[in-house]
């Protein structure tokens, strides 16, 4: 069942990109990334309700609300690469800038983090990986590859400083306060930069309801997350998200373009391989100390 929801989670993840892609197709990069935003807080401010919690009955240090702040620049990565690149390419990407802002915080010891030495056996892991993503990539669009690295990396930073506050206070607070502070970041930006976008003429409504779902999509992702993590390995879990993304991604670019790519599929396995070769060794590696 655990299995299950995990992959679920990884497929929900690539529906979502998919998802807000189409969103800002229709509206423009900055007002989708608000309308994500803005779902996203109507619902978990529901659940918050329903359970009765007060979310601002203490504070904290400012550092552990900028969740919400660093999950802007993902959305808006990921916004901007939907399109340029295979959604496959987008996640593998996104895995990749995953893997190594993983390695330094763990180097490092970064956001209070303990410290996890990288080993060269990873390097075989890691080509693997690189390997995987490159064959992904049929059109190098400079823009799209380079915002889909930094979307991974910026899901690492806001994951872990959205753990830090869940750890004082509770999940649903934390992803509360991510929706907050990321409308507000995301409201700024669309006020500065949304110049000319429909929005800013005149709200109309999409044909298709189901490209407003993003932030319903990313809120259940994480609700579910929470569930399973605590019920399998982070081996599994890790393998097991990236298998739903990435071979879902696949199947939306034969949607989307109207063939098989057998480069996506190549490259899917190897990043499978190269994640799976990392995280046995990260498993041995503990099981030692």
């Amino acid at each position: 069942m655990f299995y299950f929801l995990s992959l679920l989670t990884g497929v929900l993840v690539t529906i979502m990109v998919a998802v807000n892609g189409r969103l800002t197709g229709f509206y423009g990069l900055y007002s989708a990334t608000v309308m994500i935003h803005i779902v996203g807080l109507i619902l978990i401010s529901l659940v918050v309700l329903f359970k009765r919690e007060n979310p601002f009955a203490k504070r904290y240090s400012w550092f552990l609300y900028l969740g919400g702040a660093i999950g802007v620049v993902t959305t808006v990565s990921n916004n901007l690469a939907f399109g340029r690149i295979s959604v496959s390419a987008l996640l593998a990407l996104g895995l990749l800038g995953q893997s190594i802002s993983g390695i330094i915080i763990d180097q490092y010891g970064l956001f209070g983090m303990p410290k996890h030495l990288f080993t060269r056996r990873k390097l075989i892991g890691l080509t693997l990986i690189i390997a995987g993503i490159v064959s992904m990539i049929t059109d190098f669009e400079p823009v799209a590859v380079t915002v889909s690295f930094i979307s991974g990396i910026s899901i690492v930073a806001s994951r872990t400083v959205n753990a830090k506050l869940a750890d004082v206070t509770s999940v649903r607070i934390s992803s509360f306060f991510n929706y907050v502070v990321g409308l507000a970041v995301a409201a700024i930006v669309f006020l500065i930069l949304g110049r000319g976008e429909i929005v800013r003429e005149e709200f109309v409504f999409a044909p298709y309801w189901y490209i407003y779902l993003g932030g319903a999509l990313g809120l259940a992702a994480v609700w579910i997350l929470n569930v399973v993590t605590v019920k399998i390995s982070a081996f599994y879990l890790t393998l097991l998200l990236f298998i739903g993304q990435v071979f879902s991604g696949v199947i939306i670019d034969i949607f989307l373009s109207g063939e098989i790519s057998s480069r996506n599929l190549i490259g899917g396995v190897l990043v499978a391989v190269g994640l799976s070769i990392n995280l046995l060794l990260e498993r041995k590696e503990k099981e030692v100390q």
